[in-house]
Parts: C-alpha cells; structure tokens; sequence
C-alpha cells in the first residue's frame, strides 16, 4: 500500500482533518433530496407505510442522481442513485400489486368488521373465506323463496348481508333471519357431511336481500384442511343457532305477561292451528259445564298484542301447556312462579 492512501485503521481511528470547508453550498438538487429522504423516513410500518416510505425515497434519490450527474460531477453519484430510484419503483409495483390483490369488496369487508375482526381472526383465514364462496354476492328479491319445505337439498351454507327474511313452517311464522346472521344453520349442523336431507321450514325474504354462499363440498373440505377455520365456523354457528332459539323463546307467554325460558324441563312445542274466537267461546262453555279435566286439544286465538310484537296468530302462549299435568298453569302469579 503505498503512502498516500491511508489505511483502513488510520482511517477509522485517525481520520484526516479537513484543511478547508468549501466556500460555495451544494446545488438546490442535493438540498431538495436530502429534505424528500428525511420526509420519506418518517413513514410507518404496513403496507400503507411501505407505500409512503418508498413513495418519497424514489424521487429523493432522483434528485441526488441529478445532482450528482449535473452539479458534482461524479459518475459513481449517478450510477448508485440510479439503482436506488430503479429499486425504490420495483418495490412500488410489488406494494401496489400485494394491496390489488388483497383489496376485496365492500361487502366482504362490512362483514370482517362485523364478524371476524371482534374475533381477531388474521386477514389471511378470512381471503380463505372469502374464497371459498368464490366471492360472490348473490341477491334475492322481495317475496322469493330462498328455500322451500320439503323441496329444496341441502346443499349449501348461506349467510345473509342484507335484508330481512321470514321463515316459516306450514305456513306458520317462525322467526325472522337479520344480516350477518346464518340461512340455513339448523339444516346444516342436523347432516353429517355423507348425508343429504332437504329444508324442513321455508324461508321467503321479505325485503330485497343479499347474502353469500358456500357450497356444501367446497366448505367441507375447506373445514377438514384447516382446523382454526373449522372451529370458527362452528363457534359461529353454535351462535347462529341459539339465537334463533332464544328469537322463538319470544313466542311463550304466560297469561300475568311472564316469559318463559324455552330451556326448562317441562316445556316443549306444541304448535296448532290458529282458530277464530267463537270456537274459542264454545270450547270455554263446554268446559266449565263439566267437572272433567279438560280435553287433549284446545284451539286458541291470536293474542290482541301480537301485531306490536310482530307476531302472528302462531305465537305460543301458555295455555297451550294447560292440559299437561304439572305444567307451567298450575301457578297462576309470577310470584308463584320465581319462587
């Protein structure tokens, strides 16, 4: 090595001092990319950061190249911020491309922030999600059938986003279906995946709706892949289903107005016909004219609150258990009741 160029350690540990400062300021161009670099470090993590960072690094080294080719000089200046802006554009075109394919429809992402982002689950399980229903939103129009009673397979999964529907079984009101909650739960946690069977309620829409779909296959093979899924959609449909449990639980009323837990031991359905108030009247005569017990069947009317309720004629009401021995009439006070 010769003399006049020192080594690496005089270098480090005895730099040279400078003799002189320069009398003149760089050019406007080395100024301007030293305050778009500094800019540019300030930006956070994330693809939105990433996009901010590289964003404002690509035109800082831009500048530094043009000074460096018009006012330094230095073809080492030029060659190496050149790189630096090719690489800070490669990385914007691998950012851009990641958040297009990420990007998924306003509807699929209402539904993360409702269901899925409480829960915490990662972005990528849902784009399996999400894929599996092909990313599809299909409609249904105001008073058609999504599902018909004893006709339609059950061959799918659906999941409604908007709109309402109303469900019913020999043309008796049920429940209703809301957004964000499950088609056909029940018929799909009452199959195993060998089995087939058809809806045994009808499901009609009462407003214009939309909802998504999985095919009954597809979601299968999707739930034995990946186990985390699995239990997702088993924890959502164990909600599902014990929601519109409680939604029927609305329909038993006492006759003092209490409300009985569908829960209970000695509870169960006992779903008749709606009958007109003079059939009502005569089957009230024929009992108090005896002292028999009362007879195996009772018709019954609609109650007068139903429609504030949105009920119907269908709604439970206690005296549809009167008749059974030891049955919920034998207390005739709330007080009674809660003891």
């Amino acid at each position: 090595m010769s003399t006049s160029s020192p080594s690496w350690d005089q270098a480090v540990l005895q730099p040279p001092a400078c003799d002189a400062w320069k009398e003149h300021m760089e050019g406007a161009a080395y100024h301007l990319a030293s305050c778009i670099v500094l800019l540019g470090y300030m930006g956070g993590s994330g693809i939105f950061g990433s996009l901010y960072i590289f964003g404002l690094l690509a035109p800082g080294y831009f500048c530094y190249a043009l000074w460096g080719w018009l006012s330094a000089c230095g073809l080492d200046i030029l060659v190496w911020n050149a790189l630096l802006v090719l690489t800070c554009v490669l990385q914007l075109a691998h950012l851009a491309y990641r958040l297009r394919r990420d990007t998924v429809p306003e509807e699929f992402e209402l539904l993360y922030k409702a269901m899925y982002l409480p829960l915490q689950v990662p972005l990528e399980v849902y784009r399996e999600i999400v894929k599996c229903c092909e990313e599809q939103v299909q409609s249904l129009g105001r008073d058609q059938n999504y599902a018909v009673e004893g006709k339609t397979p059950i061959d799918r999964l659906s999941l409604l986003l908007s709109g309402r529907v109303r469900v019913s079984q020999d043309g008796q009101f049920l429940h209703y279906i809301f957004p964000y909650q499950f088609l056909d739960s029940p018929e799909w946690e009452s199959l195993r995946p060998s089995e087939e069977g058809t809806f045994q309620v009808t499901l009609t829409a009462e407003t214009d709706c939309s909802y998504i779909t999985w095919p009954r296959r597809r979601l299968y093979l999707l739930l034995r892949k990946d186990r985390y899924i699995a239990r997702l959609f088993s924890s959502h449909l164990g909600y599902d289903i014990s929601e519109k449990l409680y939604s029927l639980n609305e329909k038993l009323f006492a006759k003092f107005g209490l409300r009985f837990d569908i829960r209970l031991p000695s509870l169960y359905h006992v779903l008749g016909p709606a009958s007109s108030e003079g059939e009502l009247e005569e089957a009230e005569e024929s009992t108090a004219s005896t002292t028999t017990p009362p007879p195996a069947s009772r018709p019954r009317s609609s109650r007068a609150e139903s429609d504030l309720l949105g009920e119907d004629s269908t709604s439970l009401v206690l005296e549809d258990f009167a008749e059974l021995p030891g049955s919920f009439m034998d207390y005739v006070s709330e007080g009674e009741y809660m003891k």
